[in-house]
C-alpha cells in the first residue's frame, strides 16, 4: 500500500508521523511524497488556534480531491470534535489522541510488537514533511492549567516515556545518518515528574550525551518556570545545540495571571539573563499572545516594552483565538479582532527587529550548517540549499552540488531580507 503521511502543528506532531513512516516501512509498505499518488492518507491534526483546526480540515478535503481512497485522522482536533471529522469526505477512521501510539497497528490489524523492533532505522517522511533532524518524543500531555489552551484538554495529563525508550530511539536515529536529535513533548521539562523516583530533563539530557556518536542535540520548546540557572551548565558540551524556546505568552504581569502562567516578567528576564550569561551566543526564542481576553491598552503597552527589552532572536506571534472548552473563552471583555491584529503587527514588527539584530551579529562568522534541503536552481550544477546552524539561523546558500544531510562549515554573508534568513557561502574546503 502507498501512504501519504502529513501533519499540521507542532514538532511533537512531527515526531509521531516519524514513529508511522518507521512502523508503515517495517509493514512492508511504500511512503509516498504526495496525496495524488495514496492509496490511504495519515494525518495528525492540530487545535491549538482557529487557523490550524482550518488548516486540518483543508488537507483532509484536499486529500479527498485528490482521490486518496482512505483517510485516517489523528491528533488533537480529532480528539476534541471527532464526529466532525468522521462526517468529512473520505474520512475512513478517527483515532483519538489516547489511541494514537498504536494507529498504524490498529490500521494494519497486526500486533504493535511486530512493527516496534530495534533494527527498524528512523525513515524520513517524503513530501514537505521530509526532515533531516530526527524528532524524538520524550513525554505527552500536560498538567498546567494555562486558560487560553486547549492541548491540556485534547492531549491528557503529563507522561513521560522510559530513559531507556528514548535512548533505543535515538540510536535508531543515529544509525540511519541522522546529523541533529531534537527532543519534543507537550511539557517537555515536565519529563520525569511522574517516576515513582522522579527525575529531571537534566538527567536525560546527559544521559543522551554520554552516547559519543550524536553528533547534536536540540530541546524544543520548554516552558520557563521548568529551569534554573544550574540547568545552562549542560551547555559546556558544545553538541548541545545554542537555541531555548522558552514561551513567554504576554509581557504584561496582569495577563500571566490571567493565562494562568507560572511565571512573572521579572523571572522570566533573570532566566534570560542567566542562559545568555552562561551560553554565549546563544537564541532565545518565544511565543507571544495578541489580545488576550481583557488584555487593556496599558497592559498591552507594559508589554510590547518587555518584549523589546528582551531582545528575542526570533518569536512566533499568535492572534488570540478562542477556544471553546478553555477558561480563556468565557472570560468577560474579550478583546475585539480588529484589535487583537492591530496588537498582532505590533508585536511582530518589534520582534522581527531583533530577530534581524540577532542574524546580524553572526555576518562575516563561520558556522556549521545542518542542510535540510536541497533544490535544483535551474542552472546547470546549482543547487539551492537551506539548513540550519545550532543557534538556529536558518540558512540560504548555493552549491555545486546536494548536501542534504551535511553539516558544512558556511561563512554567514548578509541577512537575507526576503526569505527571514542569513546568505550563506560554504567553504570551499568542505
Amino acid at each position: 500500500m502507498k501512504v501519504y503521511l502529513d501533519t499540521v502543528g507542532c514538532r511533537l506532531n512531527q515526531s509521531e508521523i516519524e514513529t508511522y513512516a518507521r512502523q508503515l516501512t517495517a509493514a512492508g509498505h511504500h511512503l509516498v511524497a504526495t496525496m495524488e499518488e495514496a492509496d490511504m492518507m495519515v494525518l495528525n491534526t492540530c487545535a491549538v488556534t482557529a487557523a490550524a483546526a482550518s488548516d486540518s480540515r483543508q488537507k483532509i478535503r484536499q486529500a479527498n480531491r485528490a482521490g486518496v481512497e482512505e483517510i485516517v485522522v489523528t491528533g488533537c482536533l480529532s480528539t476534541i470534535r471527532p464526529e466532525k471529522i468522521a462526517a468529512m469526505p473520505g474520512v475512513v477512521r478517527v483515532v483519538p489522541n489516547e489511541d494514537k501510539d498504536s494507529l498504524v497497528a490498529s490500521v494494519l490489524d497486526v500486533p504493535l510488537e511486530q512493527l516496534i523492533s530495534p533494527d527498524s532505522l528512523r525513515q524520513p517522511v517524503p513530501g514537505s514533511r521530509m526532515r533531516t533532524r530526527a524528532f524524538i518524543k520524550v513525554q505527552d500531555g500536560c498538567d498546567n492549567k494555562c486558560t487560553f489552551c486547549i492541548t491540556t484538554v485534547a492531549r491528557g495529563g503529563g507522561r513521560s516515556r522510559p530513559v531507556q525508550d528514548v535512548l533505543d530511539d535515538v540510536q535508531a536515529a543515529l544509525d540511519a545518518g541522522t546529523q541533529e536529535v531534537v527532543l519534543t513533548g507537550v511539557h517537555l521539562g515536565s519529563w520525569g515528574y511522574d517516576f515513582s523516583a522522579p527525575q529531571h530533563l537534566q538527567d536525560l539530557v546527559a544521559a543522551l550525551l554520554d552516547n559519543p556518536d550524536l553528533p547534536r542535540l536540540r530541546l524544543s520548546s520548554l516552558e520557563p518556570w521548568d529551569l534554573d540557572a544550574d540547568f545552562f551548565a549542560l551547555w559546556q558540551d558544545p553538541r548541545l545545540c545554542r537555541h531555548l524556546h522558552l514561551p513567554l505568552q504576554s509581557g504584561s504581569a496582569g495577563v500571566l495571571r490571567r493565562m494562568a502562567r507560572k511565571v512573572t516578567p521579572s523571572s522570566f528576564a533573570a532566566l534570560v539573563e542567566a542562559a545568555r550569561r552562561q551560553i554565549p551566543g546563544i537564541a532565545i526564542t518565544t511565543d507571544l499572545i495578541a489580545g488576550f481576553p481583557g488584555e487593556t491598552d496599558e497592559e498591552f503597552t507594559e508589554g510590547l516594552k518587555f518584549v523589546e527589552e528582551m531582545d528575542f532572536a526570533g518569536a512566533h506571534v499568535f492572534t488570540y483565538s478562542a477556544r471553546q472548552g478553555t477558561a480563556a473563552a468565557r472570560m468577560p471583555n474579550q478583546v475585539h479582532n480588529f484589535t487583537r491584529k492591530e496588537r498582532n503587527a505590533a508585536l511582530r514588527a518589534v520582534t522581527d527587529r531583533s530577530q534581524q539584530a540577532y542574524q546580524q551579529r553572526f555576518i562575516g562568522q563561520t558556522l556549521d550548517v545542518l542542510w535540510e534541503s536541497a533544490h535544483p536552481t535551474g542552472e546547470p550544477g546549482q543547487w539551492q540549499l537551506t539548513g540550519l546552524t545550532d543557534n538556529y539561523l536558518r540558512v540560504l546558500a548555493l552549491a555545486g552540488r546536494p548536501r542534504w544531510n551535511q553539516v558544512t562549515p558556511t561563512r554567514m554573508a548578509a541577512v537575507n531580507q526576503k526569505h527571514a534568513c542569513l546568505s550563506g557561502e560554504i567553504s570551499l574546503t568542505s
